[in-house]
């Protein structure tokens, strides 16, 4: 059965309420303009929102993005923590919650310099928060912002 226009048929719950926040985001954005305080804010309101342990992960990512490239301007992106560059997302964090998934992601837009020949990842998915996650995100980060 073809999908009627002008309808929300087709998409979840969770899909049509990320659109709505990305709507109401563009607004915000719109109003205060790059304010990175602002979109620092907007992190973190986002990030205490969040159950375990999708919390700490995002805590975890935040703080990694924010050291290896500070000059990422912090923002929401349908409602999850993203860092862009001249206003286009580079890499993001999704909770498992956002969409009941059974892992959280994060993830690199093609603003991110991350290309290795035809072929390469751009999404991972992420349970927990140890030394070595951290090891290949911080060299992931570093090369996507390079």
């Amino acid at each position: 059965m073809a999908r009627q226009t002008g309808t929300t048929e087709g998409f979840t719950e969770q899909e049509r309420a990320a659109m709505k926040e990305r709507a109401a985001e563009m607004r915000a954005e719109a109003k205060r303009g790059k304010n990175r305080a602002a979109g620092e804010k907007a992190i973190q309101d986002k990030i205490a929102e969040m159950p375990e342990p999708d919390r700490g992960i995002a805590e975890q990512y935040h703080a990694l993005v924010s050291a290896v490239a500070p000059d990422l301007e912090p923002k929401t992106w349908y409602g999850m923590p993203a860092y862009a560059r001249d206003g286009k997302v580079v890499t993001f964090f999704q909770a498992a919650a956002k969409f009941e998934s059974r892992y959280s992601t994060i993830g690199f837009n093609d603003a991110a310099n991350l290309d290795d020949g035809v072929f390469w990842p751009n999404a991972f998915s992420i349970t927990a928060w140890n030394g070595e996650v951290e090891e290949e995100l911080r060299r992931l980060v570093a090369k996507a912002v390079s």
